[in-house]
């Protein structure tokens, strides 16, 4: 991904908020423009389209995602410290606001009306996360901190429904705690 100008990456700054609090069909350029004081001909300057926009801001998210899981790695090479700073990550995002929801979870659930180029993108987040995930628990289970009643590949799964569900539960309920309960009931019955 090239480096995006200063412009550029405020643009995306916004629009990801915008899509973590409204969804896909829930923003336009013209709020963006109104939030940055621009002309809607400003962003078309850096993105011809909306879909250019959100394909940027998904495969931006990526990136971040991807250095987040290599400084895991290189930081502690215990599969459950990892799992626990993953699952921490978001606790606190959800209790501080700076991301209430993931914006590809937002995304994902807007798949079917979602432009083909962003749909990519949305799913190619979760390959990425669900593959860490696998190795993660083979890790936890290969150093005997966890022990998993199905295979890596379907607890991996079963751990991202639980991480988005608890999302889905503390934002409907507005209460963060929820997002905890949750996630720690999970990791509870993995816990060796």
């Amino acid at each position: 991904m090239t480096a995006l100008s200063e412009t550029a990456g405020k643009l995306v700054g916004g629009a990801a908020q915008l899509i973590m609090r409204r969804g896909y069909n829930g923003f336009s350029y013209a709020d963006l423009a109104k939030q940055f004081n621009i002309r809607n001909a400003s962003i078309h300057f850096h993105f011809p389209s909306k879909v250019d926009l959100v394909v940027t801001v998904v495969e931006s998210a990526r990136a971040i995602i991807q250095a987040q899981i290599e400084s895991l790695e290189h930081g502690s090479p215990v599969g459950m410290d990892q799992l626990l700073t993953y699952a921490g990550y978001w606790e606190q995002c959800i209790k501080d606001q700076t991301a209430p929801f993931c914006l590809a979870g937002v995304l994902a659930a807007e798949l079917p009306s979602l432009p083909d180029r962003v749909a990519i993108s949305v799913r190619g987040h979760f390959t990425d996360l669900s593959k860490w995930m696998e190795h993660v628990l083979t890790l936890g289970v290969e150093q005997g901190a966890m022990r998993l009643d199905a295979s890596p590949t379907v607890e991996a799964d079963n751990f991202l429904a639980a991480v988005y569900g608890a999302m889905l539960v503390a934002r409907a309920f507005d209460d963060p705690d929820r997002f905890n309960r949750i996630v720690e009931a999970f990791i509870d019955r993995i816990r060796a």
